[in-house]
């Protein structure tokens, strides 16, 4: 069986991320993989793949739905992989030696983005803009 590799570098042994491990508007119920003060409320898979991105890591996007997400909005679809090791076991970045390493390391840097940090206030602000959109294309028919 082809699919059944032991290799870190093969597609199929990535690490994934959903956006759902670090939101910290999930419970532990609803996915969320590590503390909630150390969350980041509502982050998209591109976000994710910004950052990692950024840290120089070998990062892939696809387009699959977190079992556990009954939301099913283009917003909360997505998962990220990410190569944790090279194809000799040794690690592709010395400060990701972790599944956790990178959720927590992701969920640090999603604040900081310029997309974030433009907005002015964040989560809520952009809550409100996307309400507003909304009754304004209703407006237009």
């Amino acid at each position: 069986m082809a699919h059944l590799t032991t290799n870190p570098a093969n597609k199929e042994r990535f690490m994934c991320i959903y956006p759902a491990y670090i939101n910290s508007k999930k419970t532990l119920a609803e996915g969320r993989r590590i503390p909630s003060e150390k969350a980041v409320e509502n982050p998209t898979c591109a976000e994710i793949r910004d950052v990692l991105s950024a840290a120089g890591m070998n990062v892939l996007v696809e387009n699959k739905m977190y079992p556990r997400e009954w939301n099913r909005d283009v917003q909360f679809r997505g998962r990220v992989r990410i190569q944790l090791k090279e194809e000799d076991g040794s690690l592709c970045q010395e400060k990701f030696t972790s599944r956790k390493d990178v959720m927590f390391y992701v969920a640090e840097m999603i604040p900081k983005l310029k997309t974030r940090t433009q907005k002015g206030g964040g989560g809520d602000n952009s809550a409100q803009q996307g309400e507003g959109g909304k009754k304004g294309k209703k407006k237009k028919k």
